[in-house]
């Protein structure tokens, strides 16, 4: 499915007004939350992550300082999110084509039991697409599920602007 928006920046309000009975919408709110990451404001970012896992999920020191070295690790925080979005390369520098698209797919293994949802989506600096599971709540809502989007933090290729070999 191609989820598409109009900007990347994501807003606390946006978060708690969009349609959660969608686990593809919610995949793509993530992903726009990554581009969001600033090593300065990091508490907003928390903030709304903790918006999209629900308040029945805390999330602990130890995750955020997880999430933290990851995203600090070769500064991918300026560049991981929006690998994500259509036309976003390491060629490119990860600037992503307007309007942004994600795809977000899944496949034979994504239903992982009933009410959890293992979507995946494609980085144009990775070889194969990271998964993330959505779990559905008794509110008829979908939260991102504990730990599951660490995946989409992993290493990609880095900017081509920043290698001497390319």
């Amino acid at each position: 499915m191609i989820v598409n928006y109009n900007e990347l920046k994501l807003t606390k309000e946006e978060l708690e007004n969009m349609d959660r009975t969608s686990p593809y919408q919610v995949v793509g709110a993530f992903v726009r939350l990554l581009t969001t990451y600033q090593p300065n404001k990091e508490e907003e970012f928390y903030d709304l992550l903790q918006t999209l896992q629900g308040d029945f999920q805390p999330l602990s020191a130890l995750m955020k300082q997880n999430i933290k070295d990851r995203m600090l690790q070769n500064d991918k925080y300026s560049y991981i999110g929006k690998s994500y979005f259509k036309g976003a390369t390491p060629s490119n520098d990860y600037t992503p084509s307007i309007p942004y698209e994600l795809e977000i797919t899944e496949n034979d293994y994504s239903d992982v039991e009933e009410g959890i949802k293992k979507l995946f989506v494609k980085s144009g600096g990775a070889d194969s697409p990271r998964g993330i599971m959505v779990r559905l709540a008794k509110d008829g809502n979908y939260y991102v599920w504990s730990d599951s989007f660490m995946g989409l933090l992993a290493d990609i290729r880095g900017l081509e602007s920043n290698n001497p070999w390319a």
